[in-house]
């Protein structure tokens, strides 16, 4: 690619070969805008690297960046230094963007220079693509809108749908200080408080992203270690507005690392597994019975799964009873 593109995709990708065609396919479908897609292979030890080299062998628009493993913190550091584009947008490896999502989010940043980042509303689904929930913020900031309030739990009156569905201005990334090395988890939040300190954010109304769940993803892993660094970009952001500077707590986060502490055992997994089946069993998703059984093997002495397998039980009972005596 000779020229600069309009929008660069930036996507980090660890042993995400399953579901990285895919992936990679929706955003390459894109239409509206130019782009390029650059993807940093952080040391996979999968099929990831060759299928991504092969995409990027037929592709001009995909670059490839090798790298060992680092984490998806410093693979997005690099990533968005590569970037090229006037835009950056975030894709997460097995999430999918939707049509019309670069072109959408590209206007709205064309429209309003004081706009910093958009997102958009995100489908969240199961490891299969069942339809889980979706994510609409809170719909105060449906037009370009100042965020932070200093107030509530979060500090800010709208936000971000997920990570993945991000589209910001690269000047006010590189502003801003981009995603910070110190902060192995919650990266993305951290970020999005600077962005919103140096402009608005809006939330474009309409599903353009969908991202995939899996019982094994990394929130479930280090969902303590997330919560705490969360905590820290809020206290970090009120640090700023205090006019007062977050070494301090960017000395702190360092500190939050995968460790022992946070490994990946059975009940994680199967908690991963009960979240998917209880989300399915509240949209009346036969499929959740699947999802509950495993999380009962996997966490035979957890009374959740087996209760709410009981309940669809139940519910099927029920029904059968009820077309009975229709009929």
């Amino acid at each position: 690619m000779t020229t600069s593109p309009d929008v660069s995709v930036v996507m980090s990708v660890y042993n995400g070969a399953e579901h990285l065609r895919a992936s990679v396919a929706s955003v390459l479908a894109q239409e509206g805008v130019d782009l390029e897609l650059v993807v940093v292979d952080d040391g996979s030890t999968d099929a990831s690297a060759k299928m991504l080299d092969e995409i990027a062998a037929a592709d001009p628009r995909v670059r490839v960046l090798h790298q060992g493993n680092r984490g998806l913190t410093h693979a997005l550091i690099r990533g968005c230094a590569e970037a090229k584009g006037s835009y950056i947008a975030r894709q997460d490896a097995g999430d999918c963007s939707l049509e019309d999502r670069l072109c959408l989010q590209y206007a709205a940043l064309e429209a309003d220079k004081a706009l910093s980042f958009v997102s958009c509303w995100t489908e969240f689904c199961g490891p299969r693509e069942e339809f889980l929930s979706s994510s609409k913020g809170t719909g105060r900031a449906v037009s370009p809108t100042s965020i932070i309030s200093g107030e509530g739990e979060h500090l800010i009156v709208d936000g971000p749908s997920c990570h993945g569905s991000v589209m910001f201005r690269r000047e006010r990334y590189e502003y801003s200080g981009g995603y910070r090395r110190q902060f192995f988890f919650g990266q993305d939040w951290d970020l999005w408080y600077r962005l919103a300190e140096c402009g608005k954010f809006q939330m474009v109304p309409k599903v353009l992203y969908r991202a995939r769940v899996a019982p094994d993803s990394l929130s479930g892993k280090h969902r303590d270690a997330q919560n705490a660094i969360g905590r820290l970009a809020r206290q970090a952001l009120l640090s700023r507005m205090r006019g007062q500077g977050d070494d301090d707590v960017l000395n702190l986060a360092a500190q939050i690392r995968p460790g022992t502490d946070c490994r990946y055992s059975a009940r994680t997994r199967a908690d991963g597994l009960y979240f998917i089946g209880e989300q399915l069993r509240r949209n009346g998703d036969e499929r959740a019975a699947a999802y509950l059984r495993d999380a009962a093997r996997a966490a035979p002495f957890d009374l959740r799964s087996w209760v709410r397998l009981a309940q669809l039980g139940a519910s099927r009972v029920l029904r059968l009873t009820r077309t009975t005596n229709a009929s």
